[in-house]
């Protein structure tokens, strides 16, 4: 049978990182490749007691087909979690459970875009959005990203001429850079969006993962007029394998992607829904995302410890306040392709930095990930790229 593709199939790619990834089946294989939260991290214990009770108590309730827009509890607790530092989720806003923040990109997109629409993004960034949003054709504008967030000048620009239907960010701890966004830059950011009518995706799925620095509120803490959709995530929090996300903007554009919501997959896992719930309201969430966040620091300090001893002059990073990403740039006169090929060759799998980009430019970064590899794997995958820096002259 031939199948006769659409247009659309023609622009999606597949991630070069779950491409690496499909190599993880050799043992030998150090990854700093994926994007995977720390093992050592998931409340294994707690989800499976509020499973068994729930189970026992109201199994009905966890088995059977619930309402689309979430479990309301749930819905609450999200509410409650987003405002825990700041007011982000105002009284104006509406809230809708997702299967993951990629479903969130998906309904943006879907809701604002016809095909040949521009969206602009931070560049680099995160991969899986740009297939997300390619996927209903549309169009990327890449916005260069500095140390402290997205250049304003080019911002506006892209703002000013070629109207996009919505601009994509992740202004903490960046994926693929670990950058967070200035305060002020977040200020222009949602200045800039009101006076050009380009309504903002906000995607904070590292923001509980602080390592180090002060912290920054979200632009939509200073939204006054639903031009924020802010997403938040339990992926990086709790765990991923449960998929669940939220979504917090304006009741019209809540009840649109409740519509998008029923065509896709009716509602998000009823089960886990219930059993974030508990955890969010019946344990101490706090002391939980504590522990995370001495569980990266002492991960992304080991790492770059490593790096300063064995790469230092010829590998430069800035350091990241938080997340799971080292942005490292390599020596002009290492080839980024050839570096990541060899370290293949030498059993450690790295993320060139080009596949983070909306066109094929050249990159001389790769992506380091600190948060699934163990300290010993650190140190030995930092002793691979010393030797293949060498190898290819650095």
């Amino acid at each position: 049978m031939e199948f006769r593709y659409s247009n659309k199939v023609k622009q999606m790619k597949p991630s070069i990182i779950r491409e690496l990834l499909k190599q993880m089946s050799d043992p030998q294989l150090i990854s700093f490749a994926g994007g995977n939260p720390a093992a050592d991290s998931f409340p294994a214990d707690t989800i499976r007691k509020f499973s068994d009770e729930l189970l026992a108590t109201d199994p009905v309730g966890m088995l059977q087909y619930s309402v689309t827009e979430g479990y309301g509890p749930l819905r609450k607790a999200a509410r409650d979690y987003a405002n825990r530092q700041w007011p982000v989720v105002s009284d104006a806003d509406d809230l809708i459970i997702t299967s993951g923040s990629q479903q969130i990109i998906e309904f943006m997109t879907k809701l604002l875009c016809n095909e040949g629409d521009v969206i602009a993004v931070e560049e680099p960034a995160f991969l899986g959005a740009y297939n997300s949003m390619r996927s209903f054709g549309a169009r990327l504008a890449g916005v260069p990203l500095e140390a402290d967030g997205v250049n304003l000048e080019a911002l506006e620009q892209v703002f000013r001429d070629q109207q996009p239907k919505f601009f994509y960010c992740i202004p903490n701890f960046q994926n693929p850079t670990g950058y967070t966004t200035s305060l002020a830059k977040r200020k222009a950011i949602y200045e800039l969006a009101v006076r050009y009518g380009v309504p903002v995706l906000e995607d904070d799925p590292y923001g509980a993962l602080r390592i180090s620095g002060e912290a920054v509120p979200p632009i939509k803490h200073f939204d006054t007029t639903g031009a924020v959709v802010y997403a938040g995530s339990f992926s990086k929090v709790l765990c991923p394998g449960m998929r669940l996300a939220f979504c917090a903007g304006a009741p019209e554009l809540i009840g649109k992607m409740v519509v998008a919501k029923q065509g896709s997959d009716v509602h998000t896992n009823v089960w886990a829904q219930r059993v974030c719930e508990r955890i969010l309201t019946q344990t101490d969430l706090d002391a939980h995302l504590a522990r995370l966040q001495d569980i990266y620091r002492d991960k992304a300090n080991y790492m770059m410890a490593e790096m300063d001893e064995k790469l230092a002059g010829r590998l430069t990073y800035i350091k990241p306040e938080g997340g799971m990403f080292i942005w490292a740039t390599l020596p002009e006169i290492v080839d980024t392709d050839a570096f990541v090929k060899k370290c293949l060759e030498h059993k450690l799998a790295v993320v060139p930095g080009s596949a983070f980009y909306t066109t094929d430019a050249d990159c001389p970064s790769v992506r380091l990930n600190f948060s699934t590899p163990s300290k010993e794997q650190i140190k030995q995958g930092v002793e691979i790229m010393d030797k293949v820096l060498r190898e290819l002259g650095a």
